[in-house]
């Protein structure tokens, strides 16, 4: 009951707040993907093929599965999962970790974050513009808010599972991983730009570069 009231707490501030997605004008406006018009956000769906479905999601009930190089996977309950958030300016992500899990130094460049722990106890922060290091252990029942484009991460340092409900004023925050973004481009940042900005040699960014390739089909 606690982590439903808390979820309510969280829609009604992010949504309560100036939202970073452009505002409505109509009632609602459910995104339609395969409509070829080009805008920012999705065009909207005929009203008379709008059902209940364009609202409803029922992937967060249930932990996702952690076992990855990071021990985390992030499930999205955004407009692409959820049509009806078109225009809405809000969305939800659930977080499970595994023990010693992490949830990598990320930016989300649409929207403020706050998170809800659910389960167990995380280590988490984010960085200011100033280099300064903004962090606290959190435990469930607990919520902490990662500003808007600002790096930030969450680390399970217990010997149990963790999960969280997070909480974007964005229907789409997006999302960039620092060390994919920088190591995992496609095509590649010049090793010349990645070797002097880290202040190592090419063969320690191969080797990064190499760890971070996904995986060959």
């Amino acid at each position: 009951m606690a982590a439903v009231l808390a979820l309510f707490v969280i829609l009604a501030i992010v949504s309560g707040t100036v939202a970073s997605d452009p505002d409505m004008l109509q009632d609602v406006c459910v995104a339609d993907p395969t409509s070829g018009v080009k805008l920012n956000g999705f065009a909207c769906k005929e009203a008379a093929n709008v059902s209940a479905a364009d609202f409803f999601f029922d992937g967060l009930g249930k932990a996702g599965l952690t076992n990855n190089s990071m021990g985390s996977v992030v499930t999205g309950a955004n407009v692409q999962k959820i049509p009806g958030l078109n225009t809405l300016g809000v969305s939800l992500s659930r977080i499970d970790y595994a023990a010693g899990g992490l949830n990598p130094p990320h930016t989300h460049p649409r929207a403020t974050e706050i998170v809800f722990v659910l389960d167990g106890q995380l280590d988490v922060g984010f960085i200011t513009t100033a280099n300064l290091l903004i962090s606290k252990t959190i435990k469930k029942g607990d919520i902490f808010v990662f500003p808007r484009g600002l790096v930030h991460f969450q680390k399970n340092n217990a010997d149990k599972p963790a999960s969280v409900i997070a909480a974007f004023n964005s229907q789409l925050p997006g999302t960039q991983s620092i060390a994919l973004t920088l190591f995992a481009a496609s095509p590649p940042v010049p090793d010349n730009v990645l070797t002097k900005a880290f202040q190592v040699g090419t063969k320690e960014v191969n080797k990064i570069k190499s760890r971070l390739a996904p995986p060959k089909k």
